[in-house]
């Protein structure tokens, strides 16, 4: 037996989930009709969208917290205890949270309902990786389309799930729709303020491929699209050469990334002797702190494209 089964079977035993599990359905089915169903949710941007369309009709409780990236994150036993509780867990899927799959799979055979929002989305919206051996880039959100399809499906589980507040999930699901419409048109206007030649976006890894599809960027990242990958110094030379050679004004930090690498690739810029300016910090993997403009997915995406455009145009 593989020492992570091993490892995921003691956090379970722990948490007395397979003990609970033969009598889940049961009590899942007792609990009061008036009990606000328990929603667990992985990255703070699921967090986010649950929250917006559950309303006051559901309790969500987000596993990963601000600068957390999703790529290394391993579930404690209080993780597992927590989703073992859940009416539904609302994950990324397509090996975004890579360290928590078999938790997922656990907890599915336990008879927690899970929803995978990446992987309902239709194949013709997501980008093959040759870093995963042909598997999806997991970073569905930085096209805001893909993440109106993502409402839907979000609306679509909570309905199933509590179908008495069907009309409210319709309701908030249609307004943020709206909302995010409004926000793509944004997005696209202020890109196509850079002149197309100087579109290009550095950041610390590969995270913005959906974004460059989009908006029309060409997008290159320090790490592959995993942060468990690392840098070498033949990525760093290799990206510093392209740097000189196309001129490019900025590159970028992300906030749940270590900014050294970044740093690293400034300085070997440097070496060259060309400058180019670290143009802000951008959320990849997370969301901004709670109670903050760019605690929200709205938040956080009309900073990234402000502070995109101010620093390639040097404003």
């Amino acid at each position: 037996m593989k020492i992570k089964t091993i490892w995921i079977l003691v956090l379970l035993l722990i948490t007395g989930l397979f003990t609970a599990a033969c009598g889940s359905d049961g009590q899942r089915s007792t609990q009061s009709v008036h009990a606000k169903p328990h929603i667990v949710t992985t990255t703070t941007m699921l967090t986010d969208l649950v929250q917006v369309i559950g309303g006051d009709y559901v309790t969500v409780e987000g596993l990963m917290g601000a600068g957390i990236d999703p790529h290394l994150y391993k579930p404690s036993a209080g993780d597992v205890n927590k989703m073992s509780k859940a009416r539904l867990i609302i994950y990324n899927g397509l090996h975004l949270e890579g360290k928590m799959s078999d938790v997922f799979a656990q907890m599915q055979k336990a008879g927690v309902a899970t929803l995978a929002v990446g992987e309902t989305l239709d194949k013709s919206r997501l980008l093959e990786s040759e870093e995963f051996d042909g598997n999806y880039d997991p970073h569905i959100w930085f096209d805001v389309e893909n993440w109106m399809l993502a409402v839907a499906k979000v609306k679509e589980a909570l309905i199933a799930l509590e179908p008495a507040h069907k009309e409210q999930f319709e309701q908030n699901a249609a307004a943020y729709i709206s909302k995010l419409n409004a926000l793509h048109s944004y997005v696209q206007a202020q890109a196509k303020r850079v002149p197309k030649q100087s579109r290009v976006l550095i950041t610390a890894h590969d995270a913005f491929n959906y974004f460059g599809r989009t908006y029309g960027f060409e997008v290159k990242g320090l790490q592959g699209i995993s942060t468990a990958a690392e840098a070498g110094t033949a990525d760093v030379r290799e990206l510093a050469d392209f740097i000189v050679q196309n001129k490019i004004a900025a590159i970028f930090v992300e906030t749940s990334v270590p900014k050294k690498t970044i740093e690293a690739l400034q300085e070997a810029v440097k070496a060259r002797g060309f400058q180019v300016q670290i143009g802000g910090e951008l959320f990849s993997d997370s969301l901004g702190e709670p109670d903050t403009p760019t605690g929200t997915y709205t938040g956080t995406i009309e900073h990234n494209i402000n502070t995109i455009v101010k620093a390639l145009l040097a404003e």
